[in-house]
């Protein structure tokens, strides 16, 4: 389906911009610089431009203090979409700080790696709280998987605690975020077609990517809803199921085509 020719020109490019700057991210991160929240912005809209995204945005971002950004999750790619749009850290599975290259990506970005089983769970939902508490904002893929790109699969509410244990739960904001793959050189990508932009299941990393650097340019949606105090709901159960809903319903209007009139261009 993709050109192999863009596919090594697209994957060389991404590799000499990321080798070129990781020693600078490695520095401003080593130094505890403003560069360190700074430049991951930088490097992943020009990662976004090289890989042919086109991103379009719908609502507000929310800024300005501790935000956690509670999204749903289709692919790898997201990393490169949200950290175009959000200065902000991940909240990552503990295994994919071992993975080669990605993993130290995720290190330098800041990245909370979590593991959901056992007794570290705990210690992993403090992680996120301090890093809250201390003016961190941070983004979360509450499914705990990537998911196929059609729906959102349901959303696991253990990290939530974290939004609502804070000393100051009224001043952390909690912002829903859907992100839907919808075109293909302009053209949109129906239901059969969607899961082709997706990595999930058992998918084999490496010749995913070079399939999907292969592919045409790609428009990407992202809506930002309406943020909402997390001290406003009274169990952490009744904001993951706020959160998505709000997302559900984003990327079901994004997949359907009924967000044009709202887009605006990725900030520069």
């Amino acid at each position: 389906m993709g050109s192999p020719f863009l596919a090594l020109a697209r994957i060389a490019a991404y590799l000499s911009l990321t080798f070129a700057l990781l020693p600078v991210q490695v520095l401003a991160v080593w130094a505890r610089l403003e560069l360190a929240v700074r430049l991951p912005l930088f490097y992943h809209r020009l990662c976004a431009r090289i890989l042919g995204f086109r991103i379009r945005l719908s609502g507000s971002v929310r800024r300005g203090g501790s935000i956690l950004y509670v999204c749903n999750h289709t692919s790898y790619a997201d990393i490169t979409i949200l950290g175009a749009l959000l200065p902000a850290s991940f909240v990552a599975k503990a295994e994919i700080s071992d993975w080669p290259l990605f993993g130290l990506l995720a290190r330098l970005q800041r990245s909370v790696f979590v593991d959901r089983r056992g007794i570290r769970t705990m210690r992993h939902r403090d992680e996120v709280a301090r890093r809250l508490e201390n003016g961190d904002s941070l983004i979360l893929f509450p499914e705990g998987t990537s998911s196929d790109g059609n729906s959102v699969l349901p959303f696991k509410s253990a990290l939530f605690a974290a939004a609502q244990g804070l000393p100051a739960g009224g001043a952390l904001q909690v912002q829903p975020v859907s992100i839907a793959y919808t075109r293909l050189d302009g053209m949109p990508v129906g239901r059969a077609l969607r899961p082709y932009f997706a990595w999930y299941g058992d998918m084999e990393l490496a010749p995913h990517i070079w399939e999907v650097a292969g592919l045409g340019r790609v428009t990407v949606d992202v809506v930002f809803h309406p943020s909402v105090a997390a001290d406003r709901f009274a169990t952490r159960r009744k904001l993951a199921d706020y959160c998505h809903e709000a997302v559900r319903s984003g990327v079901s209007a994004a997949n359907a085509g009924r967000l044009d009139r709202f887009t605006s261009p990725v900030p520069s």
